[in-house]
């Protein structure tokens, strides 16, 4: 449990390379936006210097997935994140938007609680592999902010493959919802 707690490793080389030191090989952008989705934390240094490159590498992987047109980021919203650089100090805005994504992931634990809770379905057979389901749409929705998901389905390592080509699917269809909801506008 300790070693899960513990963020991921990542050593940048001087040849912009991306080490990770848990499994001793290189990794991309993708591989890392991939052990977050999967709730890991990570934390990039640049092995030279020391210096901590976290949040340049994480505002990349945004930034690649917002030009992709995976578009999680209203332009409104970004905004305000650019005028809150322009007040001195940052403004309210680092604060506002850490509690708005507390908020979420407590609403969203506290919603797979009542779910599970509530429905009377949940001693049959089979019924684990419908809730590994529900979690894969949910975090599709909310673009992976259900990390914190400890339910039943979690546990079974052998339907991950599946589960990811599940979430792939629902995210190609959420994209291309959002194409048409452009349009419209």
């Amino acid at each position: 449990m300790a070693e899960q707690e513990k963020p991921l490793l990542i050593k940048r080389y001087a040849s912009r390379r991306l080490y990770n030191t848990e499994t001793s090989d290189y990794v991309t952008l993708e591989d890392i936006a991939g052990f977050i989705r999967a709730g890991r934390e990570v934390q990039i240094v640049d092995l030279k210097t020391g210096d901590d490159l976290t949040r340049q590498y994480l505002l990349q992987i945004i930034a690649e997935h917002e030009s992709r047109g995976e578009n999680v980021l209203p332009v409104n919203v970004l905004n305000d994140l650019v005028r809150s650089y322009m007040v001195p100090g940052g403004g309210m805005m680092p604060q506002f938007l850490q509690s708005s994504f507390d908020m979420l992931r407590e609403s969203q634990s506290k919603l797979m609680e009542n779910m599970n809770a509530m429905n009377p379905m949940a001693q049959m057979p089979g019924f684990e592999a419908l809730k590994a389901q529900q979690e894969a749409f949910i975090r599709a929705m909310t673009g992976g902010l259900g990390s914190t998901w400890s339910g039943p389905g979690k546990e079974g390592e052998g339907d991950k493959g599946e589960q990811g080509e599940d979430l792939d699917d629902i995210k190609k269809q959420l994209a291309e919802l959002q194409r048409k909801l452009s349009k419209l506008s």
